[in-house]
């Protein structure tokens, strides 16, 4: 499976960690960066993230900044992506069950890498349900449609 990797400074070693993760899975890693602790902007890195994904060039994409919250917001701006912040493993699970979310957000400075990278299986394991959750999935498609600009 091709995944999309990305951080800013605050969240550079848990990507590292999960690019690796999924590489000793099996799965593609696209990295958009960044490539260092160096001080940089979350947005930067969420946008081509989840521009990847959006095209379909990436099926997923996980993001990870200090708290999750501000690269989770960013990636949000992109049309077509569904990112929740990963806190827990039952809204994890939900998100992509409920949800469908394409992309999901860590931070680094609130999370353990232990429970980050086994948050990053259940993400993959776990399938959109669909039914009565797809008509709710469609209507945030269908305000995007309606009122995205580019």
């Amino acid at each position: 499976m091709k995944i999309v990797v990305g951080s800013d400074h605050g969240g550079f070693q848990f990507k590292e960690a999960i690019k690796k993760h999924l590489v000793e899975k099996g799965h593609e890693v696209f990295d958009v960066g960044t490539s260092s602790e160096a001080r940089c902007n979350y947005p930067d890195y969420a946008i081509l993230a989840g521009e990847k994904v959006a095209s379909g060039e990436a099926k997923y994409g996980f993001i990870v900044c200090t708290t999750g919250i501000g690269i989770s917001i960013a990636a949000n701006k992109v049309k077509g992506v569904r990112c929740a912040v990963g806190y827990d493993d039952e809204a994890v699970r939900l998100t992509r069950n409920d949800n469908d979310a394409n992309m999901i957000s860590f931070g680094q400075g609130f999370m353990k890498l232990e429970d980050v990278l086994r948050r990053v299986d259940i993400f993959l394991s776990t399938e959109a349900e669909g039914g009565r959750h797809a008509n709710r999935v469609n209507l945030i498609k269908n305000y995007e449609d309606k009122h995205y600009c580019r």
